[in-house]
């Protein structure tokens, strides 16, 4: 095996969060290894997917980035849409054209991406969808299927599960890769997968060397201590829950002096408070300094399967804070015994009280998340997963037989 493609929505150094920043850093493990491209659009935006970058192809830390136009923005009302369109039809009525104008809606729809697979898929040995939902993976996929590996990416159960388009896609790749088990079982329990390998590997936390906890304070001008939220700030991460939570927090325990720092787009809208500084998007070096110097990492989502901000502060030794009704990161605070959740408001304050003022347990939950990173997300072990999956699954040796996990 030599040359391998990654297609990915979007890519580079300016997208920082989600399913883009795994495929850097897989892309830039890779190619330690491997000749790659990434096949990519020009939208930095997934919220509108409107063409941002100007260079059709460029190198970025020795991967090759080839990107391509984006013909029309994403359309809006997407979920009203779904919802009429498995209301009105039944299982026998459901319309794979149909469906195809959905996915083109949601996009980013680049066609031209998908006329060079077409064109130059026996130029790679793998071809590396990543995501599942949107045009770039439902269209591109059955172009490569025989050389395909779908890492999925699924943060929850979704109606759109019910469409042709996925329960056909997801029997089409050679080989699965999963960010946990949770995500493999839900596969396994809605799509026709069985036989098809699959490996679960997580993704690991890129702590950088120039961490500057101080120059991060100095920089926004903050004084007090803080917990953090790093990520897109939307309903769909439960945001307005975490600020009702927060708010009230403050209004019961005066006593203890505490921002809520929050760091990343503004989707929905924040509320004016004295007690919560919203920063807008920030550089990397800026979000890991700011999680560094933080009190606490909160994350609300409900749904995460990349919890990257979580790992980053489980690797920094900074205590978590997380929704007890998403599953993956629940299961991280339990097996690694370095971080409380909440399911309720009450869960919240008892856990954040404890966080606040219980020096020897806070001083343990740091110590035991570090050891946890450091054993279980390094990411020489997981490429090197990584590419036995490819190689035994994909482009296997003659009279070699695949040796993993299968759906």
């Amino acid at each position: 095996m030599k040359r391998i493609a990654i297609v990915s929505p979007r890519y580079g150094v300016e997208v920082t969060s989600g399913a883009a920043r795994y495929a850097r850093q897989i892309a830039e493990k890779l190619v330690q290894r491997y000749e790659v491209d990434v096949l990519t659009t020009k939208a930095v935006d997934d919220s509108t997917w409107r063409n941002w970058y100007a260079r059709d192809v460029e190198n970025l830390k020795g991967v090759t980035v080839r990107r391509f136009n984006v013909l029309r923005e994403k359309a809006g009302n997407l979920d009203a849409y779904t919802s009429t369109y498995l209301q009105e039809c039944k299982e026998d009525k459901k319309s794979v054209a149909i469906e195809k104008i959905w996915i083109e809606k949601y996009g980013p729809y680049a066609p031209d991406c998908i006329r060079y697979i077409m064109h130059h898929k026996q130029d790679y040995d793998v071809i590396i969808f990543v995501g599942y939902m949107h045009y770039l993976t439902v269209a591109g996929m059955p172009e490569a299927a025989q050389k395909a590996v779908l890492i999925p990416l699924i943060e929850g159960e979704s109606p759109c599960f019910q469409f042709i388009t996925f329960q056909q896609m997801f029997t089409m790749p050679k080989a699965f890769l999963f960010l946990t088990d949770e995500e493999r079982m839900l596969v396994r329990k809605k799509f026709r997968t069985q036989g098809i390998p699959c490996e679960v590997m997580g993704t690991s936390a890129d702590v950088p060397d120039d961490i500057d906890e101080r120059g991060f304070y100095h920089k926004y001008q903050i004084r007090d201590t803080y917990i953090v939220y790093a990520g897109k700030i939307s309903e769909d991460k439960d945001c307005p829950q975490l600020f009702h939570y927060f708010t009230e927090y403050r209004r019961r325990n005066p006593q203890i002096p505490l921002k809520l720092v929050l760091m990343g787009k503004e989707i929905c809208p924040v509320p004016e408070h004295e007690d919560i500084i919203s920063l807008g998007f920030v550089s990397d070096h800026d979000k890991f300094s700011g999680i560094a110097g933080a009190a606490v990492l909160v994350s609300p989502c409900p749904h995460e399967n990349m919890p990257d901000a979580v790992m980053s502060a489980m690797a920094l030794g900074v205590p978590v804070l997380v929704n007890g009704a998403c599953g993956t990161l629940r299961e991280l605070c339990v097996k690694s015994n370095g971080g409380l959740y909440y399911e309720n408001f009450f869960e919240f304050e008892g856990a954040l009280n404890v966080l606040m003022t219980r020096d020897d347990v806070y001083s343990q939950l740091s110590r035991n998340e570090r050891v946890f990173i450091k054993r279980n997300y390094q990411w020489d072990v997981i490429i090197e997963n990584f590419m036995k999956l490819m190689k035994t699954a994909v482009v296997p040796e003659e009279g070699v037989l695949p040796d993993h996990m299968f759906i």
